[in-house]
């Protein structure tokens, strides 16, 4: 068969994102497996694979909302803000009211500048942050814009405090909830995390660690049109395919493009001095029945392939 698609998984705290890679790895041998988007060890839930070409559309996939679950404990810092690094108690600190803790999470809302902790998988000068800090490096972390779409507050009895939250691109919960923690007075580590969904891609329909080691992987492969959902579309007909695959334009209509889906897509940009204000536009080139052929980019006032999808030749034997 020909593995094209996302695997949408279930990863169990304790786990790291690269361990699942692996289990699924060795089940599908040679055939590339990529994430969209890694989950420290501590956290749970949706991890999304990219399977065989599908690898290739992960950054789609990364730029969808997400959506998590954290809890955390006030009155405690660390430098990681969660439980594994060296935890400090301010038993001193103001305890906020719930109502105190709502109205710093309607503050949090919209774009803001953050700045994660130095235990965080971002690039500080070519080197994961987490990787200075363990070895002792003292430097300044970035900050950085992101989106946050909403912050509820599920349950507060101090210390606990449970938020919901819809987040773009980029954010760290911890740091939402650390910062949500000082705007009201306090400060707070995570104790928990959920991801509950990435787009389209809802934690209860991952498939868990049992499945993803012994059933039939193929059973479970979703569609690579998942990860382009908010494009507008361009369907090719049978006899124009052949097209994409040799580069040529394409003509064509759109149709559709989930444009209410919460996305933050870092394109990179043409130069066509011609069409300066179309040059980062997207959109799917999809079969009749729904299949995905390509994305395509405008240059010259016409659709241009960008990244091509052909049809694989390899069959795969799983590994049982």
């Amino acid at each position: 068969m020909t593995w094209f698609g996302f695997l949408n998984c279930y990863k169990p705290p304790g786990m790291t994102s690269r361990d699942l890679v692996n289990q699924v790895q060795r089940r599908l041998r040679k055939i590339k497996v990529g994430h969209a988007g890694t989950l420290d060890p501590i956290a749970e839930g949706v991890l999304v694979l990219g399977i065989g070409a599908a690898a290739r559309l992960v950054t789609q996939v990364q730029a969808y909302s997400k959506s998590y679950t954290g809890e955390f404990r006030l009155g405690e810092d660390s430098p990681s803000q969660d439980t594994e690094t060296q935890i400090t108690r301010h038993p001193d600190l103001p305890v906020p009211d719930r109502l105190s803790i709502e109205e710093s999470a309607a503050r949090m809302v919209g774009t803001v500048l953050q700045t994660p902790s130095a235990y965080s998988a971002i690039h500080v000068n070519g080197k994961r942050a987490y990787q200075r800090a363990r070895d002792g490096e003292v430097f300044q972390m970035p900050s950085r814009k992101v989106q946050i779409y909403s912050v509820v507050v599920d349950h507060y009895d101090h210390p606990i405090m449970r938020l919901s939250i819809e987040c773009g691109s980029g954010s760290y919960v911890r740091s939402i909830g650390s910062d949500l923690a000082k705007q009201s007075g306090s400060c707070a580590i995570m104790t928990s995390l959920r991801r509950s969904s990435v787009g389209p891609f809802h934690g209860q329909h991952a498939i868990d660690l049992q499945t993803i080691q012994h059933d039939d992987l193929s059973q479970h492969l979703l569609p690579a049109s998942m990860a382009v959902e908010h494009l507008s579309r361009i369907v090719i007909p049978p006899s124009d395919v052949p097209k994409i695959y040799f580069g040529q334009f394409i003509d064509g209509e759109l149709i559709g493009g989930e444009n209410n889906q919460k996305i933050h897509l870092q394109n990179d940009k043409e130069t066509d001095s011609s069409q300066p204000e179309s040059t980062s536009q997207e959109v799917a080139a999809v079969g009749e029945n729904g299949e995905l052929f390509a994305i395509l980019r405008r240059k010259s006032g016409r659709w241009h392939p960008y990244r091509v999808f052909p049809p694989a030749k390899e069959a795969v034997e799983m590994q049982r």
